[in-house]
């Protein structure tokens, strides 16, 4: 006995379909692929269409209408990914030039070291009257104020040289200073007789090395501070 095996050979439409679905893939740009895709779908489409019932202008026009969209967001992302990698490289070669520079950032620390020390304010709005208290980090207790009148809103950098009293000085007449060490210190800023709220102090630190390539991005390594990013810099030195 023969037995017959009947195989369903398949409809054109369904293996231009699977044609399609299934190409060979090719290394391409992303955004010509796309569109290469794209167009084959609604070739393959029209080719297949239903001849009582074909696609009108309309539908054809809105599918038209979709690929330039898509096309032109790829393209977009493609850019915004070209700039992205520009920035970042940019950005890396300005931290690393500022390698052994002195910066000012946010915080209240203050080295004194023979009888010098840097340090800074930061307004975000004029002030009739300004000054920084400083404080010794060992007795806690109050040791200079420096007086700095009436500021302008931004960045004020002060060079100190420890002398917590100009009136006092010591055996030779020379003003007395204070022991080298590290003090904290706040700033008191008022305008029209009130207290503001929105100045900040700055400590002086150094660049020592910069870590690229991290998944939070460029960071800079300062002796005191740590990790800083370059958004935190206030001022360099």
């Amino acid at each position: 006995m023969t037995t017959a095996t009947n195989t369903a050979a398949a409809s054109p439409r369904v293996t231009d379909l699977m044609s399609t679905m299934n190409a060979k893939k090719v290394e391409v740009d992303g955004v010509q692929a796309d569109t290469d895709k794209f167009m084959t779908l609604l070739v393959t489409q029209l080719k297949n269409q239903d001849p009582l019932n074909p696609l009108d202008n309309a539908q054809v026009t809105s599918q038209l209408a979709q690929l330039s969209t898509v096309t032109g967001v790829n393209k977009l992302n493609a850019t915004l990914e070209s700039l992205k990698t520009s920035y970042q490289s940019s950005e890396a070669m300005q931290a690393t030039n500022l390698i052994g520079h002195g910066v000012l950032v946010e915080g209240n620390k203050l080295g004194l070291n023979s009888g010098k020390a840097i340090l800074g304010v930061e307004l975000a709005s004029a002030a009739d009257k300004v000054q920084v208290v400083i404080t010794s980090s060992s007795t806690g207790k109050e040791v200079a104020t420096i007086d700095l009148g009436a500021q302008d809103a931004g960045i004020v950098p002060i060079a100190w040289d420890g002398v917590p009293d100009p009136t006092r000085v010591d055996a030779d007449g020379k003003p007395v200073t204070l022991p080298d060490g590290m003090y904290t210190y706040k700033v008191v800023a008022s305008r029209g007789g009130e207290p503001m709220k929105d100045a900040k102090t700055l400590s002086f630190d150094s660049v020592a090395s910069v870590t690229t390539g991290g998944k939070d991005g460029i960071k800079l390594n300062l002796p005191v501070k740590g990790s800083v990013t370059l958004a935190d810099i206030k001022q360099v030195l």
